[in-house]
């Protein structure tokens, strides 16, 4: 099942609500998710990244800029909302952690790329955020819930296979549980 088991049992009403159960697969409302242990789902699209000076530009980011490195990739529903704003935040405190276990952030809305401009400049992100404006990526991991992404996060390795997944994410201290899922793989591969 495409579902981290730990976050479903654990999470809220809403992901049990918006998952149903298909012989072999999990779909959620917004799409079907993908599966962990397959390749993640390839993704192309505009957005906004800090360039080397530190200052944030538009961009353009696809699913093989990531590849040798681990990947973080959440989709959230709407830049400056409360949620968002305290999940973004603990990303943003928890990047350098991410870094050194060889990970990238990468966030996904369907906000368009000034409006992640601004929000990065507000927040001090220092991670790419993309815009998925009419949800077609959102829709190969789940997440669309029409006009917006849902709360989801996907771990994606090195070689683009889907590692673990969480649906129906609450913000506070979500960053953590993906350092700490991170790590356990790191654990497990280096065996």
């Amino acid at each position: 099942m495409a579902v981290n088991r730990r976050t479903f049992l654990g999470g809220s009403l809403l992901a049990a609500l918006s998952l149903l159960v298909l012989p072999g697969r999990a779909r959620a409302m917004g799409g079907t998710l993908p599966e962990v242990g397959q390749p993640a789902p390839a993704f192309d699209l505009d957005g906004v990244a800090p360039s080397a000076d530190g200052t944030v530009v538009t961009t353009h980011r696809s699913q093989a800029d990531f590849r040798g490195r681990w990947l973080a990739l959440y989709f959230y529903p709407k830049d400056f909302t409360s949620g968002c704003t305290l999940e973004a935040r603990g990303f943003q405190r928890d990047l350098e952690t991410f870094h050194a276990r060889n990970a990238e952030v990468v966030g996904v809305s369907a906000d368009d790329p000034d409006a992640h401009l601004s929000f990065c400049g507000s927040e001090g992100l220092a991670y790419p955020l993309l815009s998925d404006p009419g949800g077609a990526v959102s829709r190969r991991y789940g997440s669309w819930l029409a006009p917006f992404s849902a709360r989801h996060t996907f771990l994606i390795d090195p070689d683009g296979v889907l590692r673990a997944s969480w649906v129906a994410v609450r913000p506070s201290g979500h960053s953590q549980e993906v350092l700490a899922e991170l790590a356990r793989l790191q654990g497990e591969t280096a065996a």
